[in-house]
């Protein structure tokens, strides 16, 4: 029983397969929930998306599609994923802190659990089951 619940340390295809499990939800996840919509709705999006930075619709719809469907999908497929993570990161600190700053804690907590995520990813690397550790 110690041992399922006290083992501190993890064996390298648990942890490997949690890292599999992060990318695939929090990469796909993103894709699918938020930059694939993006780029259905391009016409409309493009000059009326929001501009918390002060660059410009064009170029803050740009960025966020950028990294919500490019970034996304290569964090998803574990390839250049601290790479991938940064525009990421940089989305969802946007996000949380500047364009949802003053709402509650329900309102910007997906932009947190993202934000988590792909910092423990970039923290940790993809992984033992990715295009990265393939390639390597």
């Amino acid at each position: 029983m110690k041992k399922y619940f006290f083992h501190v340390s993890s064996s390298p295809v648990a942890s490997g397969l949690g890292l599999l499990l992060l990318r695939l939800m929090f990469g796909f996840g993103m894709l699918y929930g938020h930059g694939w919509k993006k780029l259905m709705d391009f016409n409309n999006n493009w000059s009326s998306f929001h501009d918390p930075l002060g660059i410009g619709s064009p170029a803050s719809f740009s960025g966020a599609l950028f990294a919500e469907v490019l970034c996304a999908a290569l964090v998803g497929l574990g390839l250049f994923t601290r790479i991938a993570l940064v525009p990421l990161m940089f989305t969802m600190g946007v996000a949380v802190f500047i364009f949802h700053g003053g709402d509650s804690f329900s309102t910007i907590e997906r932009g947190l659990l993202y934000l988590t995520a792909y910092a423990t990813l970039f923290l940790t690397g993809p992984g033992k089951y990715s295009m990265d550790q393939l390639f390597r």
